[in-house]
């Protein structure tokens, strides 16, 4: 069974074709710049070189119909047919309380989408037009769709209600959610096949940093807690939001600067976080590269990032009364040694002890970097979230095909 994932953004598009038989990627890509005349198509077959092509894209329709034209290219395709791709599996970052699982995609499920449009402003419309887009183009494929809160779902309400009044999580649903739940979930699983231990016995703190970041406290195999909130803004420091303020510096700073509350949001969602300390950039492999120069900046930027990192991982090892396993993943985790290093150095007291020469190997492959002394097994697990809504499309398909029979 060939399983078309698609990311879609407001103006971008990720796709990614599997093969479920053996789960292997045939062909991934993207479409950047959707709505210009100069639109990018960058396509990426499994043997074969990148191909970019810039044109006109103005909307997601043509968008997926330019993805479907070359995945099925004389020269270039890896499917003789449109007819190959079984199923369409779509990310969407948030599914509110209605979803604590993937889905396929009816009339109700888009419904319930675009009621939480209000809780994703930014994703879910742009997920609903990839939704739409499929549609048109394949309108027999069925589609299905993994949410990035689901895994969250099992958080009890000490984690995820805010001590405000009530009324305001009754009549709005304000309260915690959580995001990169695929990510979450795919690692503390791969964490507890790795070490060949059960994961309804472990205590697990995952730590998925990139751009966005994000920590959570899977217990038993279950999300009790997370450091992002009712959006992606709240929790750790990231590359561009500032993750945790006292909330009076909002109106505080509003009120001295003469903001209004979109450019107050676009600053804290776009130009906080590790670009506004170092005043550099927001990837750390120039924030480290500059500290390593000495940069000041951009070594308080990095202090800074770590620190509050370890914070969490901290208060999520309290939240489980002990910690067997922490695990590093995304952009940051899994590349960089320093952040790696910085962080374990401070957690000796919970009997963690970091292997030096294994942290500073290069590698992609899922490894320990703890010393096998170490009371915490200290892990770096790629992860792999497009790989998740593949298997999960697959299992819901094959499970629909089971109930009509």
């Amino acid at each position: 069974m060939n399983i078309l994932v698609i990311n879609a953004g407001s103006s971008s598009l990720k796709f990614q074709l599997y093969n479920m038989d053996h789960e292997e990627v045939l062909a991934k890509g993207k479409v950047e710049r959707i709505g210009m005349e100069s639109a990018i198509l960058s396509y990426e077959p499994e043997s074969g070189a990148e191909i970019r092509e810039v044109e006109e894209i103005l909307e997601h329709t043509t968008a997926i119909r330019k993805v479907l034209a070359i995945l099925v290219h004389k020269e270039h395709g890896v499917l003789s047919s449109m007819d190959e791709i079984d199923a369409v599996g779509h990310r969407i970052v948030h599914g509110g309380e209605s979803f604590s699982s993937s889905v396929i995609v009816n009339e109700d499920v888009k419904r319930e989408i675009k009621r939480l449009f209000d809780l994703a402003p930014l994703h879910n419309p742009a997920h609903m037009l990839g939704i739409q887009a499929v549609e048109t183009n394949m309108p027999n494929v069925p589609q299905a769709v993994v949410f990035d809160t689901a895994f969250h779902q099992t958080m009890p309400p000490k984690s995820y209600l805010y001590p405000i009044p009530m009324v305001l999580y009754k009549k709005h649903k304000i309260r915690r959610y959580g995001f990169h739940g695929t990510s979450h979930a795919y690692v503390s699983e791969r964490a507890a096949a790795f070490l060949r231990w059960p994961l309804h016995e472990l205590k697990i703190v995952t730590c998925h940093i990139g751009n966005g970041a994000s920590c959570a406290a899977v217990l038993n195999g279950r999300s009790v807690d997370t450091s992002m909130g009712l959006t992606p803004l709240e929790g750790l420091m990231m590359g561009t939001r500032s993750g945790d303020i006292d909330p009076a510096i909002v109106p505080f700073a509003m009120g001295k600067e003469e903001l209004t509350l979109n450019e107050v949001t676009s600053m804290l969602n776009k130009h906080s976080g590790l670009m506004a300390v170092s005043g550099l950039s927001s990837d750390m492999r120039e924030i480290v590269e500059a500290m390593e120069a000495g940069d000041r900046n951009a070594a308080l930027a990095f202090d800074m990032y770590e620190y509050r990192l370890r914070k969490y991982i901290g208060a999520f090892a309290a939240a489980m009364n002990g910690m067997d396993v922490l695990v590093f993943t995304a952009g940051v985790g899994e590349n960089s040694a320093a952040m790696r290093r910085a962080v374990c150095r401070n957690l000796t007291f919970l009997g963690l002890e970091l292997d030096e020469p294994a942290n500073e190997q290069p590698s992609a492959a899922e490894r320990a970097i703890s010393t096998t002394g170490s009371k915490v097994q200290v892990l770096v697990i790629p992860t792999n979230e497009e790989l998740v809504i593949a298997r999960d499309t697959h299992r819901l398909i094959l499970d629909s095909k089971e109930d009509v029979v």
